[in-house]
């Protein structure tokens, strides 16, 4: 076993093979894979969630990672300073960064707080929602180092109440359990009432998907509701009311909101008659594919129809059936659009590209029989930061159609 080297203190050191490509580290790329480090039985035997020091094969240090032997994602980088203390005040900085953009770009405190390596804190995701912040700690380093994490958040953002939510795949591929828990103060007893583009959104934040409410389709939703006036409106995969409650905002003459799920579909009507538009607002709930071949036999017509189903595509392996399951999606929902009507739509896969993505959708659409302008390609909202080195975390992609 090598000594670790001289200018870290007595931390573990990990080090790159000669031919890994130790200069995009350099240049900011966040991770190491486990097949481009020297595994020795000692490397191999870090608890999941330990801090180390990554060298290049020459033995630079090029900074401190948490490292986690059970993934793929060996090492994620902390802090460039291969000598950096994690602690209180470490997480403090980070969240007065990240706090500091947000507040600029949003006049109420409502939005994605951390979204993992792009705020500096890999694997690690905070929404917020007002007084209280839902922490996903995905990573093991993250899980570990909880305590100080949080009250950090606390003495940063002056928020009451913290959940952790401990849910998730990507728990899963880091080796921790799902465990969700109240850290500060205390859970809300009902949904939290969220106004975003001059819709109420009713955020579940304790039995609710994720955290409880994409903030990410924040910009799209906008978009959409613009086109929205005087028309008959379809949502579908609309968990809360996501497309259907902002183009009610928008001046939309009725909106129909199509999920599988009744509890969602139950807060998307909260929201509905939140904001007054109850009258304006249906729910069909049921299996997505199954309504739209249902709403075209029937011969539907709507002004604007949208799709923003869940990941078909979460991974690599489940890409091509993802493509075609985007592109039944489309052919499924042109019909639906009246002729000179409106067609969004999206897809939050990371491993479908917007490129590929857009290609299943144009397919879709072709074998509908109908013709298409592409008139808006959206992404993300500016609180889910994109990491330039990590072409992935631009996982969100709208597309709008004039069919």
């Amino acid at each position: 076993m090598s000594m670790p080297s001289s200018s870290s203190s007595s931390r573990p050191v990990v080090r790159l093979k000669p031919k890994a490509n130790a200069r995009a580290i350099r240049h900011g790329f966040p991770w190491a894979y486990d097949n481009e480090l020297v595994t020795d039985r000692r490397t191999k035997g870090l608890v999941p969630g330990t801090l180390a020091v990554l060298e290049d094969d020459k033995r630079q240090p090029l900074g401190l990672v948490a490292t986690n032997s059970q993934s793929k994602i060996f090492c994620r980088m902390l802090d460039r300073d291969p000598e950096a203390q994690v602690d209180q005040a470490w997480f403090e900085g980070k969240f007065a960064r990240a706090l500091a953009m947000r507040e600029r770009l949003f006049d109420a405190p409502f939005y994605r707080l951390i979204h993992a390596e792009a705020d500096g804190l890999p694997g690690v995701v905070v929404d917020r929602f007002g007084d209280t912040t839902v922490v996903q700690p995905n990573a093991a380093w993250a899980e570990a180092l909880l305590e100080p994490l949080v009250a950090a958040l606390v003495a940063v953002t002056g928020v009451s109440n913290v959940l952790k939510n401990g849910s998730g795949r990507a728990r899963g591929l880091e080796g921790l359990e799902d465990d969700s828990a109240v850290m500060v103060g205390a859970a809300p007893e009902a949904p939290v009432p969220v106004v975003m583009n001059g819709a109420t959104y009713m955020a579940d934040l304790t039995g609710g998907q994720k955290t409880g409410l994409f903030y990410d389709q924040r910009p799209n939703h906008g978009f959409a509701a613009g086109l929205c006036k005087d028309a008959k409106v379809l949502d579908v995969f609309s968990h809360v009311g996501g497309f259907s409650l902002a183009a009610l905002a928008g001046g939309a003459s009725q909106a129909t909101a199509v999920d599988g799920s009744a509890a969602a579909l139950e807060l998307a009507q909260a929201g509905a008659a939140a904001a007054d538009v109850a009258d304006r607002f249906a729910t069909r709930k049921g299996d997505a594919f199954e309504v739209l071949s249902a709403l075209g036999e029937e011969g539907a017509k709507f002004d604007v129809v949208i799709c923003d189903p869940p990941a078909f595509a979460p991974s690599k392996p489940a890409l091509e059936k993802g493509l075609r399951a985007y592109e039944r999606v489309a052919r499924l929902a042109a019909p639906l659009v009246a002729e000179g009507g409106y067609l969004g739509l999206c897809s939050c896969s990371h491993a479908a590209d917007l490129a590929r993505f857009r290609g299943a959708s144009v397919r879709g659409i072709g074998r509908a029989g109908r013709h298409a302008q592409l008139i808006h390609t959206g992404f993300a909202g500016p609180d889910h930061p994109l990491m330039p080195q990590l072409a992935e975390s631009g996982y969100l992609k709208s597309l709008f159609f004039r069919l």
